[in-house]
C-alpha cells in the first residue's frame, strides 16, 4: 500500500534536505536525489525525473520534485502539470534560496551577478574550474567571466572559512563580493509545508 511522500531532489540539494529531515524529524519522506551533473546538460533533468516517477511513484502517497526550473526551459513545468505534481519555486536555486523578492532585487541591482551556494562552493574546483576547463586553459577565464561584475554568496549553513574562501574566488575572478546569509529559503518553507500535508499557493 503506497504510504509517506517521495521528494524527487536535485543533488545539489542533498546535504540541505538531510538536514532538514534531521531537525525536523520528517520521518515520512523519502529522498532520492539525481546527479548534480545534470546541471551541466539541463535538457537530461526532465527525462531524469520521469524515469524515477515510472519507477518509484506507485510506492508513495504523494510525490514533491525539489527543483526548480533549472534550465529546463519549461519543460519540467510541462511535465510536472500531467502528472499532477508540484516543484520549488522560480528559475534556480539561488531564487528559492534568497527568495523571489530578494533575489530580483540583486538582479536589477547587478545583473552581472555570478552566484555561489554552500554546494557550488564546495565543489567549485569540481564543477567550475576543472569542469570548464579553466584547470587547462586558465585563459578561458576572462572570455567566461568577462560580463560579470559581482560575486554573490548566497550561504545556506556555512561552514567555518566559507565566507574567505568564497571571497578569495571573488578577488580571483576580480569581481566585488557580497556575503548573504539565507538559510534554507523556499526549500525549508517548502519541505515544511509538505510534511505537514499543506498545500500553497500556485
Amino acid at each position: 500500500m503506497p504510504r509517506g511522500t517521495l521528494i524527487i531532489a536535485c543533488g545539489a540539494l542533498a546535504n540541505e534536505i538531510t538536514a532538514l529531515k534531521r531537525a525536523n524529524q520528517w520521518t515520512d519522506l523519502e529522498v532520492q536525489c539525481l546527479p548534480p551533473e545534470l546541471h551541466n546538460r539541463p535538457e537530461r533533468i526532465v527525462p531524469a525525473i520521469r524515469e524515477t516517477l515510472r519507477e518509484q511513484r506507485a510506492r508513495f502517497e504523494s510525490v514533491f520534485v525539489a527543483y526548480a526550473d533549472c534550465g529546463t526551459g519549461g519543460l519540467l513545468d510541462v511535465l510536472l502539470r500531467e502528472e499532477g505534481l508540484e516543484r520549488l519555486p522560480g528559475a534556480h536555486c539561488y531564487e528559492f534560496f534568497a527568495g523571489s523578492s530578494t533575489f530580483a532585487q540583486l538582479q536589477d541591482a547587478e545583473p552581472g551577478t555570478f552566484y555561489l551556494t554552500d554546494f557550488l562552493l564546495r565543489h567549485y574546483e569540481r564543477l567550475v574550474t576543472r569542469g570548464l576547463g579553466l584547470d587547462r586553459h586558465p585563459e578561458l577565464a576572462q572570455e567566461y567571466f568577462r560580463n560579470y561584475r559581482k560575486l554573490v554568496y548566497l550561504a545556506q549553513n556555512p561552514a567555518p572559512g566559507a565566507e574567505q574562501e568564497a571571497r578569495d574566488i571573488a578577488t580571483r575572478m576580480g569581481l566585488d563580493f557580497e556575503y548573504r546569509v539565507t538559510g534554507y529559503g523556499e526549500l525549508g518553507t517548502r519541505l515544511s509545508a509538505l510534511a505537514r500535508k499543506e498545500t500553497w499557493p500556485r
